[in-house]
């Protein structure tokens, strides 16, 4: 392993290390028209990359901008090999989310001072016409402009610049599902010293040989800290899917011959929703490793595939560490780094320790839920780009509030329990969203739930639930299954419950609750409801008996 105390390198240090490496370090390509790059000519192309940026940006270094690149692409390689170019020259890419459009995309751009755009034929139309009105350069990677540069600075040599780790790598978006994305600032330091680390504890390595999949976006810090960065740090190629798909999954396992994989929100839920076959289990991962899976996929998974699953606490700030460590109880993060506490955000002060039943479950949500919080200071977080006010949201009186609900046991151990804004407040009581669908998703019929607040016609909120389901379900089954729930608060009685096909989405799979919140009381043909004291459902519309 390596010393506590060794520096940080920066990516630059991680490219340069690959410099002279032949064996394979970037693979890509639909069934029978696979193509590669050896970790050498992947240094060498990026080293075209930044020569190229250098002349595109000049413009706007000239006249004091800064050097900001967005990017605007599928896991298209070069993707890579510009943020790789990136990491050589000095520059900064900002990672464009592709299911933002128009105003709100174009928004993204002119707030992180992003002068140059590389996009593709598919991505451009994303963007609004009178974007260049704003003085960003629209660039189609495939396009004679791009190209051309490419092939003016064939051949150019690693560019010489002096970088540090706490220098400016990325700016990555923030998911957006509490509220407008906000650009992270996200250093050398952010992306390789996970690296290293991820390399290092996972074992991965050339002479095992290898192979890392990434279909996580390269917009997201998943995606980079947790599949690019090992694979750099450790010379494991890397297997690029333009984007996650269920079905696609394993067939790409196998024919790259992936022995790691990363994955963050429901990846896992999906992969388990494709047809089972008796040979799933013969493939070559190994290990996949990611955050927000639920305990039941996380073992289902594991069994099927044959692999080991590890799951894992994370955010693109990353200033609140939470370790996985032998022994832990089944469902929990892990253990809290020094300084990382579950607060009262009213008071400050720590929350009381979680009780749970004989059975394992939390009989004392409201008092045990607080937020996640360092209580030493920022950690890894290097800030906002250009935004002071949620920075200071963030950092309260030397606090940073995480924005992520928990819960700790007796023994200290910390579990997950929301987002700040999965909040409800329910006849003057608290009541956190997530412990609400871990109770739902133990139905063996339900595959999703988002349990989220609706406006009570009096005060306060009241609780709706839409889920997903993968087998027979009724008003009368649910009824009887709540019931049956030991820690389920009465208040958090779903009043409302709408089965549907499916929940809306981030890019990376997050459950975008505001949407079904803003929808407000969950109307159509199939809504299950409650009396306000009741414990019968019913179709919503139909009276009671």
């Amino acid at each position: 392993m390596t010393d506590a105390a060794a520096p940080v390198p920066t990516v630059r240090d991680l490219l340069l290390a690959r410099s002279a490496d032949d064996r394979p370090g970037l693979l890509w390509g639909p069934p029978g028209e696979e193509r590669s790059l050896s970790w050498a000519e992947v240094v060498a192309e990026a080293s075209v990359r930044a020569a190229a940026l250098d002349d595109l940006l000049a413009p706007a270094l000239a006249a004091g901008g800064e050097p900001h690149v967005g990017v605007l692409l599928a896991n298209d390689p070069e993707f890579l090999l510009t943020l790789s170019g990136a990491a050589l020259g000095g520059q900064v890419v900002v990672g464009l989310n592709s299911t933002r459009r128009g105003a709100a995309l174009a928004g993204d751009v002119v707030r992180t001072d992003t002068s140059v755009v590389l996009t593709d034929a598919e991505h451009a139309g994303l963007l609004p016409a009178d974007l260049a009105a704003s003085g960003v350069q629209v660039l189609d990677v495939a396009g004679p402009r791009w190209q051309r540069l490419l092939a003016e600075h064939a051949g150019a040599a690693v560019p010489h610049v002096a970088l540090d780790p706490d220098d400016l790598l990325m700016l990555i978006f923030t998911s957006g599902t509490s509220g407008d994305p906000k650009a992270v600032r996200v250093t050398h330091r952010k992306v390789a010293g996970p690296g290293v680390m991820l390399g290092e504890r996972f074992g991965l390595s050339v002479e095992g040989q290898d192979v890392a999949y990434v279909a996580m976006p390269l917009f997201h810090s998943n995606a980079v800290m947790a599949g690019w960065a090992p694979a750099l740090a450790t010379g494991t190629a890397v297997a690029l899917a333009p984007r996650f798909s269920a079905s696609g999954f394993l067939p790409d396992v196998r024919r790259f011959g992936a022995t790691y994989a990363n994955y963050v929100g429901k990846p896992l839920t999906y992969v388990l929703a494709t047809p089972e076959r008796a040979d799933d289990a013969e493939n070559p991962l190994r290990l996949v490793f990611g955050n927000e899976a639920n305990e039941g996929d996380i073992a289902a998974f594991a069994d099927r595939f044959g692999c080991q699953v590890v799951d894992s606490y994370s955010s693109t700030e990353n200033a609140v560490v939470v370790q996985r460590r032998e022994g832990m109880p089944a469902g929990s993060l892990g253990w809290p780094r020094d300084g990382v506490k579950v607060l009262n955000p009213e008071t400050g002060q720590p929350t009381p320790d979680a009780v749970f039943d004989a059975e394992g479950r939390l009989v004392n949500a409201s008092e045990a839920i607080g937020e996640l919080a360092n209580t030493a200071g920022a950690g890894a977080f290097a800030g906002y780009y250009k935004d002071p006010d949620a920075e200071a949201e963030r950092m309260r009186d030397g606090i940073y509030w995480s924005g992520d609900l928990a819960y700790r046991d007796a023994d200290g151990w910390i579990y997950f329990a929301g987002r700040t804004g999965d909040w409800l407040r329910v006849d003057g009581e608290n009541l956190a969203a997530a412990p609400i669908e871990r109770i739902l998703l133990r139905h063996p019929a339900v595959a999703e739930a988002a349990v989220y607040a609706v406006p009570d016609a009096k005060v306060g909120d009241q609780v709706a639930a839409a889920l997903v389901l993968r087998g027979e379900l009724d008003p009368a089954g649910l009824e009887a299954f709540l019931a049956a729930q030991a820690d389920l608060s009465p208040k958090a009685w779903p009043r409302y419950v709408h089965p549907a096909d499916s929940l809306p989405r981030t890019a990376t799979n997050k459950v975008l609750k505001r949407e079904l919140s803003a929808a407000g009381v969950p109307t159509g043909p199939v809504v299950w409801m409650r009396d306000e004291r009741g414990r019968t459902y019913r179709l919503r519309g139909r009276p009671p008996g």
